[in-house]
């Protein structure tokens, strides 16, 4: 049984289903009812969280802002996240792979990202990781999409060994985040019905 981090619920775990706890409505401590109305969550709750991500830069930025929540506020991402757009090229997997010691200090400088050096080196190695998954599998999507069945404790398990800067916590958001592992929505939010239409891989495994 796990709490989410943005979340004020519950999922459990059993054999080949999830079951979510019932309830009638959308308890005030829930990611669901804070992002209501609210100028920067609303829109992430209601478009992108839970939603199944395929792109490699869309995979890649979503991996990218959640190591830099670390420690950090969630909200304090998404009032950041056009300025990390900007430094980040984009978050291009390519570009940023291709960063060196300039870039490095000119993203340290940078007063629009979390300017944290475990973080920024974490960015461009993972980067470099995501073209080595490339090699092998064609895309990170693809990489994502073999180890889907995993459950959670094996997921943390790889992504500590693929990526930098990935514990439990980090992994566990991104999966929820791209549609890898149940739990982004709250089953009495609207959202929670449209992303079960959109059959995100946690349920077709």
């Amino acid at each position: 049984m796990r709490e989410c981090r943005r979340h004020g619920f519950f999922y459990i775990h059993e054999p080949a289903t999830i079951r979510l706890r019932a309830v009638n409505a959308i308890p005030e401590s829930s990611y669901c009812h804070v992002a209501q109305g609210h100028e920067f969550h609303g829109p992430y709750h209601d478009r992108e969280h839970g939603f199944p991500v395929r792109g490699d830069d869309a995979l890649f930025e979503r991996l990218l802002l959640e190591i830099n929540q670390a420690g950090l506020s969630w909200l304090t991402i998404l009032k950041k996240r056009e300025g990390l757009r900007a430094a980040y090229d984009g978050f291009s997997v390519e570009r940023v792979a291709g960063y060196g010691q300039k870039d490095r200090e000119r993203l340290l400088a940078d007063r629009r990202i979390i300017r944290n050096r475990l973080k920024v080196d974490a960015a461009i190695s993972n980067a470099r990781a995501i073209l080595r998954l490339r090699d092998e599998f064609g895309s990170f999507a693809e990489w994502l999409h073999v180890h889907s069945r995993l459950e959670e404790p094996a997921w943390v398990a790889l992504f500590k060994k693929t990526f930098r800067f990935t514990g439990g916590e980090i992994t566990g958001e991104f999966l929820m985040s791209t549609g890898y592992l149940p739990g982004a929505h709250h089953p009495a939010c609207p959202v929670y019905d449209t992303i079960m239409a959109l059959s995100p891989p946690w349920m077709q495994s």
